[in-house]
């Protein structure tokens, strides 16, 4: 049974272009409701222990440092089946796959500026949350 909440993250670049708004239009558009936001930025050490599952891949370093680079925006999203919603309207994470009019398709760079993160799974939607939202479980 898939669940009712996921977690996004606006990466820095997506912030640093002014497309905050146009993003959170959008996933408001697609029956996502906000119920819990704010603007913060990783600290090397945060980002590393965020993105461990990917700790020794070729990526992992540059990952690090663009995701440090400069402030986020994180999110609790709600909606019916809002992991499996949100990963499609997300697009691939290859902008250049990416299907026509989906938040990668529409403000990404590359694969690693791709504009926004969603979580994979309903268990990763709360492990990821609770890394920015302490007060989760009121979700």
């Amino acid at each position: 049974m898939s669940g009712n909440i996921t977690f996004t993250m606006i990466k820095p670049r997506a912030v640093q272009n002014n497309f905050i708004g146009p993003i959170l239009k959008i996933i408001n558009e697609k029956g996502f409701r906000i119920k819990a936001m704010k603007m913060t930025r990783f600290t090397r050490e945060r980002a590393e222990a965020f993105y461990e599952i990917h700790k020794g891949k070729f990526f992992f370093n540059d990952l690090i440092d663009f995701m440090s680079s400069g402030p986020i925006v994180a999110a609790i999203l709600e909606k019916d089946n809002a992991v499996d919603d949100f990963r499609e309207l997300i697009g691939n994470t290859n902008p250049e796959k990416a299907a026509e009019g989906t938040i990668r398709k529409l403000f990404a760079e590359n694969m690693t500026a791709n504009a926004i993160h969603g979580a994979d799974s309903d268990e990763n939607a709360i492990r990821e949350g609770s890394f920015f939202f302490s007060e989760l479980e009121q979700f």
